[in-house]
């Protein structure tokens, strides 16, 4: 038996096998979130990894492409890379990566929070969608879940907020720009650095992630140095 949990009422669904996986959803069912066999969560880059490369190989992909957000891992945009698929990145928000898959002609993509779409069966986010995929895949590899999702490996991330006196372009501001092509740079390829304001705080968000965890608390760092000097 499959045994799922929903919204923690557990449910038993036909299937081969004691996997012992669980599925949890938000309060309006739309985002799904999954534990494996381990009791390890899995977040939702790694259930959209694995959707990626079931479609991929099963022909069902459009354009080899998945629409993620700026805050999809880096780890995640590394394994589609190597695959040979490309990872498009939205602002953060559903309707952001649903405007592009409808604009484009994509139809697979979702959020580090377990909103997937399946744009083949839904034009928004179902954790209810979301589960029974992930069952038929897990059914179909015949592989626990843990081994399912172990196709991508998140890399470290630092994820600060500081503190706005206002709320100027970003863009606008050169000593910041520069500073973050400087940390840009000096991961050489070995990972990505976002600032952005949070859409609800008076807050800029600086986000790092690299393979090196002092690395990456260093850089994260310096941004906030400059964005206190310039706009805190």
């Amino acid at each position: 038996m499959q045994q799922v949990v929903a919204s923690g009422v557990p449910l038993n669904l036909p299937g081969e096998g004691q996997v012992g996986s669980r599925l949890a959803l938000d309060g309006d069912a739309d985002r799904s979130v999954f534990v494996d066999e381990q009791g390890d969560v899995v977040t939702g880059d790694q259930a959209l990894a694995a959707f990626a490369f079931d479609f991929q190989q099963r022909g069902r992909l459009h354009k080899q492409t998945v629409v993620g957000t700026v805050m999809s891992n880096f780890g995640f945009e590394a394994a589609l890379r190597k695959a040979g698929l490309t990872l498009i990145r939205t602002p953060v928000g559903d309707r952001y990566i649903l405007e592009r898959m409808l604009a484009d002609g994509y139809n697979l993509g979702g959020e580090q929070s377990g909103h997937i779409i399946f744009l083949d069966y839904h034009t928004t986010g179902d954790g209810l969608i979301s589960g029974l995929q992930m069952l038929k895949l897990v059914k179909r590899a015949a592989r626990p879940l843990s081994d399912v999702v172990r196709c991508m490996e998140a890399v470290p991330q630092v994820l600060l907020g500081v503190e706005v006196s206002h709320k100027p372009d970003l863009s606008s501001l050169p000593e910041l720009q520069q500073a973050i092509r400087s940390c840009e740079e000096s991961l050489n390829g070995t990972g990505r650095v976002l600032v952005r304001y949070s859409g609800t705080e008076p807050l800029v968000r600086v986000m790092v992630e690299g393979q090196n965890d002092a690395q990456i608390r260093h850089v994260a760092d310096k941004l906030v140095g400059v964005v206190k000097a310039t706009i805190g």
